[in-house]
């Protein structure tokens, strides 16, 4: 008896045929962006400079990418994909490094590496966020990675990046959150991207108060997060705080409910609104 019309055959062999005629099709299209990356290149050549990282147009992108999955797929997998995509197109366009602060363990911050910039993109390990931030500083297009949470004598390394000059805090991962994430090591992402292509949607200000106390962080629960560490000099504290965009006030008016005065403020970052998958 003839199959109906769009029944599709379920042998093994015809199921494997067209697990290669996807494969095949999957390929061609990474190839079809290569192509497109490489006339994109030349474009650059003539209409655009700096960084080739695009902070807002890669938040979209996962954005739109964990709204559509479905199926068996796990969104691990996916994710993990499409970031080594983005990564690696970027790296063609111009060659960066990660430079990664091990002082949260080691396999930790690989696993964040390795996830989301896959193995191509080489991988600079240092003892320290400062050290992080002065390789970053002295190069022309490399990321950094430093724990996005107060580590044991890592000091203020976020003051060096006040000056205009400096690198920005241009990320925070992982971006897409859920439960068991395979590299849920908080981090930022450090580096110089174009003012336009940064997203604002969480700032991230570097904040010197005086007359500090423990209450200072309690303070502003709900409002930001925020990584305090002693500074003697002023008996202070120096705060690394991210907080909503334009909510720096309500975060002063916080520490200053506490006795705390404010010493100093400047903005050295940005980046998108967690998107926390449940």
């Amino acid at each position: 008896m003839p199959k109906p019309p769009g029944l599709r055959d379920n042998s093994l062999a015809d199921l494997r045929r067209e697990i290669d005629r996807i494969d095949e099709a999957m390929h061609a299209l990474l190839i079809e962006r290569s192509e497109i990356i490489d006339r994109l290149i030349a474009v650059k050549k003539t209409q655009e400079s700096g960084s080739a990282f695009r902070p807002a147009r890669e938040a979209e992108m996962m954005r739109r990418l964990v709204e559509r999955h479905r199926g068996s797929l796990p969104l691990d997998t996916a994710e993990s994909i499409w970031r080594v995509i983005i990564s690696t197109f970027t790296y063609i366009q111009a060659p960066f490094s990660v430079h990664a602060d091990l002082s949260a363990g080691d396999a930790f911050i690989r696993d964040s590496a390795r996830f989301h910039f896959g193995f191509t993109v080489p991988f600079v390990p240092h003892l320290g966020a400062a050290s992080v931030v002065e390789a970053v500083t002295e190069s022309k297009g490399d990321l950094g990675l430093v724990p996005a949470f107060a580590i044991a004598g890592a000091g203020a390394w976020w003051t060096a990046l006040e000056f205009a000059a400096a690198p920005k805090i241009i990320a925070r991962l992982p971006f897409v959150e859920r439960a068991d994430h395979p590299a849920g090591l908080p981090v930022f992402v450090i580096s110089r991207a174009a003012a336009d292509a940064m997203v604002i949607e969480t700032e991230v200000w570097s904040v010197r108060v005086s007359g500090w106390k423990a209450a200072g962080i309690e303070s502003l629960a709900g409002i930001a997060d925020a990584i305090a560490v002693p500074d003697r000099a002023f008996d202070g504290a120096a705060l690394l705080v991210s907080a909503g965009h334009e909510e720096i006030a309500a975060v002063e008016n916080a520490l200053r409910s506490t006795g705390a005065s404010i010493r100093s403020s400047a903005l050295v970052g940005s980046h998108a609104r967690r998107y926390t998958v449940k």
